[in-house]
């Protein structure tokens, strides 16, 4: 473990696998989830993830509750099984967990997605982009609304659309920038 520091912090303790420089540093993915709208209807949510680091990613969300959101965290990865599968982990500043399996064979997106209440019951709230201060700070208090199983759960699978190397219409960020 690592030493009293403060939170949020990020372990793994499983090396990196080195099939990361060809299969993941650098791609760019853009998948629709199958989803209902609020009144039931069928729609899609369109997501798109650049895997833009060894510990950042970038991503934009265009479709669903969400749609409007544009954000970067720090995430962790761990290689599943080599040209196959690979899981990628974050916490956002919404206080909202995630957990992304993106099975390259398949060419799908399975998610599970934590909520917190504050994000989930404020979707609005989260739209924005986190380089502007102002939705930066915005989106941090949503993960002071409830507690910490004050959540909705959402599992899905998305196909994914697209897949490409470097930023597409997402904009670079610093190696180190700031995720809290």
């Amino acid at each position: 473990m690592p030493p009293n520091t403060s939170l949020p912090q990020f372990l793994t303790n499983t090396d990196l696998d080195p099939s990361f420089e060809k299969e993941i540093r650098d791609i760019h993915l853009i998948y629709d989830y199958d989803a209902q709208s609020a009144d039931g209807k069928p729609e899609k949510w369109r997501y798109e993830m650049w895997f833009f680091s060894e510990n950042r990613i970038v991503y934009a969300i265009h479709g669903g509750p969400m749609a409007g959101r544009v954000s970067y965290q720090t995430a962790t990865y761990q290689c599943i099984r080599p040209g196959e599968l690979w899981q990628c982990n974050w916490l956002e500043e919404t206080g909202t967990i995630c957990s992304l399996v993106y099975d390259i064979t398949q060419q799908t997106i399975t998610t599970l997605l934590g909520f917190s209440k504050g994000h989930w019951e404020n979707p609005e709230d989260a739209h924005g982009d986190k380089r502007n201060p102002e939705d930066f700070e915005r989106w941090r208090g949503l993960a002071k609304m409830g507690t910490q199983v004050d959540r909705f759960m959402l599992s899905e699978q998305a196909n994914i659309k697209e897949s490409f190397k470097g930023a597409g219409q997402l904009k670079p960020i610093a190696p180190d920038a700031e995720t809290f």
